[in-house]
């Protein structure tokens, strides 16, 4: 076992990483962005250490951590082995999968200048925008003029994931539904919905608020339209973590699976976020990149010259299944989630644990849960969302878990494709999944002057050749939130 703990007194949380020079460095962060740093030099030691924002008010904070030796043995049963039948998504390149995953691998970055909105005026003017996106075939002209981007979004990347695993509704009428759930999270929900309410409220009065405003604007609404297009009437809700929430939610539905509650979940991320309001929100966390100039190289995850992230928006769903069930209807079969796990840092509103403890905790369950070593996995899609702190404390919790990382590729999507919030765990277990079944590890555009603390391979700028054998995808959100969850190649 092994604990941190703060001192009952402290201002911020301490930690280490092995390696690195005699002394501390101590650091100090507003909001997301580094205020000051000193160099402190410490005798007889060997470590580097930082501090980062202050917590709220003085309290000890104690985290015990186990190290696993040897993993358990993974799932037999294929009634609780989750396997992957099929997947869907809505992104900046489109909502094929293959084309996304193919613009991933040859590092095409789809950030560009907002112009769906009036953006001259704000400190930010650009993102990983959608643009020409449709969903015909998916939702009737009236549904589609009235839902907010948010649930369009979700609606076309759900019913892409069905037919994906040839679960259509001529399929889906001959099963028992009751047997098949739906659980799509987002971070924010209906935004331009509540927005448009809000300005309709100031602007008029509340006569003249829609009646889908509510409707239109809570969290959950995703879930219950995918639902109620489809007759699936198994679990059904929405988890909203921030940026941690489709991971959250793919959790959580494998484990209605193992429990017997579904047969088949509908599960992932969804969020359209890139309008005023969200933009303007953003930018007032002081949390974004203002890179304006060079918007295509703003999102620079572990670059010494990352200055925040780059907003996103989209949808990635993925059908999960017990193999029992897939076998039963000879679904083809993608890959295999092992397991996953959720903790909390327990430390401040937006700023990561800079010891990344919650995060080390995290990969850990989730590779006990998976059944699954740490000398197994071989790929990570880290959560690297280009942010001063953010970003660090990533590395620094995944050298924790694996001490050899040599054989190790680890990527940043977001560097394309801006920061989907809670679609981007979707969007990323896409990308990890296709690493599994290409063989081929796609780059973290605009690496250029690489974080020195940063020993393990980013995969910089092209594409790499890799067999993965066991894939772990990281999300984090606000509030502290932590997410991993872990794919491999499908074995019978």
């Amino acid at each position: 076992m092994a604990g941190i703990a703060t001192s009952p007194c402290s201002s911020g949380v301490l930690f280490g990483t092995t390696g690195g020079s005699n002394g501390a460095f101590l650091a100090r962060y507003n909001g997301l962005r580094l205020v000051e740093s000193t160099q402190v030099v410490s005798a007889g030691t060997n470590s580097r250490w930082f501090i980062s924002a202050p917590v709220p008010k003085c309290r000890k904070i104690k985290a015990m951590v186990s190290q696993t030796v040897s993993a358990p043995k993974r799932e037999k049963d294929p009634k609780k082995r989750v396997v992957i039948t099929g997947m869907g998504l809505v992104s900046v390149f489109g909502s094929d999968i293959d084309t996304f995953y193919n613009k991933l691998l040859e590092g095409e970055s789809g950030i560009s200048l907002i112009d769906r909105f009036d953006a001259s005026n704000f400190s930010v003017r650009f993102a990983g925008q959608i643009r020409d996106f449709s969903s015909k075939g998916y939702i009737d002209g009236k549904n589609d003029r009235r839902l907010d981007d948010c649930w369009r979004y979700c609606l076309v990347a759900g019913k892409k994931a069905l037919e994906d695993a040839n679960l259509g509704n001529q399929a889906l009428d001959t099963m028992d539904k009751s047997k098949i759930g739906v659980l799509v999270g987002t971070g924010m929900g209906g935004l331009t919905a509540f927005s448009t309410g809000v300005e309709a409220l100031v602007q008029k009065g509340y006569k003249k608020i829609t009646p889908f405003f509510i409707p239109y604007s809570i969290t959950n609404m995703g879930s219950a339209l995918l639902a109620i297009d489809t007759g699936l009437m198994g679990p059904n809700y929405s988890i909203s973590t921030a940026c941690a929430t489709a991971n959250y939610c793919f959790y959580a539905a494998a484990n209605h699976i193992r429990r017997g509650e579904a047969d088949i979940m509908v599960a992932g991320g969804t969020e359209a976020a890139v309008m005023p309001t969200g933009v303007g929100g953003f930018i007032a966390c002081r949390a974004l990149s203002q890179r304006n100039e060079e918007p295509q190289k703003a999102s620079r995850p572990w670059d010494k010259d990352r200055d925040g992230f780059v907003m996103g928006e989209g949808a990635g769903v993925l059908i999960m299944e017990s193999l029992e069930s897939a076998r039963k209807r000879g679904a083809y079969i993608i890959a295999e989630y092992l397991g996953g796990a959720v903790t909390c840092d327990a430390h401040h509103m937006t700023d990561p644990r800079s010891d990344g403890l919650g995060v080390s905790s995290c990969i850990i369950k989730s590779l006990e849960n998976a059944g699954v070593s740490p000398e197994e996995v071989n790929y990570v899609n880290a959560h690297a969302t280009s942010t001063l702190a953010g970003d660090l404390a990533e590395v620094n919790a995944i050298k924790k878990v694996f001490k050899d990382t040599s054989e190790i590729k680890m990527n940043g999507t977001k560097s394309m494709i801006g920061h989907g919030l809670g679609a981007a765990g979707g969007l990323e277990a896409i990308a990890t999944i296709k690493a599994i079944t290409t063989g081929w590890v796609h780059p973290t555009i605009n690496q250029d002057n690489l974080e020195p603390d940063v020993t393990i391979d980013t995969v910089p700028n092209v594409k790499k050749k890799h067999e993965v054998n066991v894939g772990i995808s990281n999300s984090f959100g606000f509030g502290g939130h932590n997410s991993v969850v872990v794919f491999a190649p499908f074995t019978p």
